[in-house]
């Protein structure tokens, strides 16, 4: 079974996730990652390769931070430590350092036992498949074992925050100065740096979830616990409120009636602003097939084209990558915007949706009118051959449901890629009638591939 998954190695922390393999990963990325190009010229000058890490506030993140900065410093690599930051400020700075690679320290939205290992490239991004697979093939091989003078060194990032809040400011389209801007950093890596962002940038800045302790991350707050966040801007009478995950890529908000605005939306939102001031790559956003029909309607009527690309903000990146598109994203807040940053960013993303209201003089609630977002139904169906999806009986349900939703709905069956189920998702213009197709294919998929 591959060792990575869809974003990096992720697991129980001192469980399936323990000390000795983060070293072990260390090693074998300061052999796959530490010896290209650019590292082969430092030394050829003297000097070795180098390395940024950084972690979210987990308590588990202290003792495999020391183990990659010892796997990394025993292969020849000096390590910069970051500390505490989001994910995106990790990116951030191995690329604005120029750093051979980073390794980031976080289970993103996942309970606080969980952890997880992310490897960014040179430049700051993420590593495809075949790299993952060196990596996972070096480290039952020699590893690089420096003595002496050419060990590395560790060494702190003393003016990581600093950087990355400076880059971030100057993306800003308007100053929001007159805005009351309420922040969930989901008592993660956001809470040290986002509330002193909106807060530079002129806002009057209310904060939740900011008092991480180690074992609170993503408890009861943050893009995967709204309510908290809705109570509060209604309560206080604020403009708007952003949701930041464990890691900070993610960004979802909410307007100042308590309405949650999804990725989805967020997306649209920026895609219309984006092509309004030319900054729209081709006038074309990059989104999942999970993505909203109403979002794809709403591109349409704006001229705006839709590349669609499997699950997963890595795929959304490599089409972007591919073919230089500037704005691309998923439903659950990862937005990624290509001018400004290599990964999804939740501030960077936060601070453009209030920028444009600054920019605007519009409401979060009148900005994602742009968009009618479509009832969507999902539902998971186990203890199925999720291989069989093909099958012909199911296929016929899916194009007799396609067929009664004409133009009004849409009809998606994906088999998961971790468990032995199938997911049956469907949209229409009202709720009863997505999900009455919806339970319907269910039933299908459950009779056809049964196990």
């Amino acid at each position: 079974m591959p060792l990575f998954g869809t974003d990096g190695v992720r697991g129980l922390a001192n469980g399936a996730l323990t000390a000795d393999l983060a070293l072990s990963l260390a090693q074998a990325t300061a052999v796959v990652l530490g010896q290209g190009r650019s590292a082969e010229a430092r030394r050829a000058q003297g000097r070795r390769a180098k390395a940024v890490i950084a972690r979210d506030p987990r308590i588990s993140g202290q003792f495999l931070g020391a183990a990659v900065s010892a796997g990394l410093a025993s292969s020849g690599v000096d390590v910069y430590d970051a500390g505490v930051i989001p994910t995106p400020a990790l990116a951030f700075l191995v690329n604005d350092f120029d750093a051979d690679f980073g390794i980031m320290i976080s289970a993103s939205h996942n309970p606080a036992p969980d952890n997880g290992i992310k490897i960014f490239a040179r430049g700051g991004v993420k590593l495809p498949d075949i790299v993952e697979r060196r990596i996972e093939e070096h480290l039952e091989q020699p590893k690089l074992q420096p003595t002496g003078a050419d060990v590395g060194r560790i060494a702190r990032f003393a003016d990581a925050e600093d950087r990355y809040l400076l880059h971030l400011l100057g993306t800003l389209p308007a100053r929001l100065d007159g805005l009351h801007v309420i922040i969930d950093c989901a008592n993660g890596a956001a809470a040290g740096v986002s509330p002193q962002l909106f807060a530079d940038a002129g806002a009057t800045v209310t904060v939740i979830g900011a008092e991480p302790d180690g074992l609170n991350i993503n408890e009861g707050v943050g893009s995967t616990h709204l309510d908290h966040l809705a109570r509060a801007v209604v309560e206080h009478g604020a403009d708007v409120g952003i949701a930041h995950d464990g890691d900070a890529d993610r960004c979802l908000a909410v307007d100042a009636n308590g309405r949650i605005i999804d990725g989805d939306q967020i997306m649209a939102i920026l895609a219309t602003a984006m092509k309004d001031r030319g900054l729209l790559a081709d006038d074309t956003l990059v989104a999942t097939v999970m993505s909203n029909l109403g979002l794809l309607l709403a591109m349409e009527e704006h001229g705006i084209s839709v590349v669609q690309t499997a699950v997963g903000d890595r795929y959304v990146l490599e089409e972007m990558n591919r073919s230089g598109f500037s704005l691309g994203g998923e439903q659950s807040g990862h937005v990624i915007m290509s001018d400004h940053a290599t990964t999804g960013d939740g501030l960077l993303t936060g601070l453009q949706i209030v920028g444009e209201m600054a920019r605007t003089g519009k409401t979060l609630a009148e900005l994602a009118d742009v968009m009618t977002v479509y009832p969507q139904i999902m539902i998971n169906v186990p203890g199925v051959d999720k291989a069989r999806v093909d099958d012909e009986g199911v296929q016929a349900a899916v194009a007799a449901a396609e067929s009664a939703l004409g133009d009004t709905g849409r009809v998606l069956l994906r088999p998961s890629g971790t468990e032995p189920l199938v997911r049956v998702m469907v949209e229409a213009a009202d709720d009863d009638t997505a999900r009455a197709h919806a339970e319907r294919l269910a039933d299908v998929v459950k009779e056809r591939l049964a196990l």
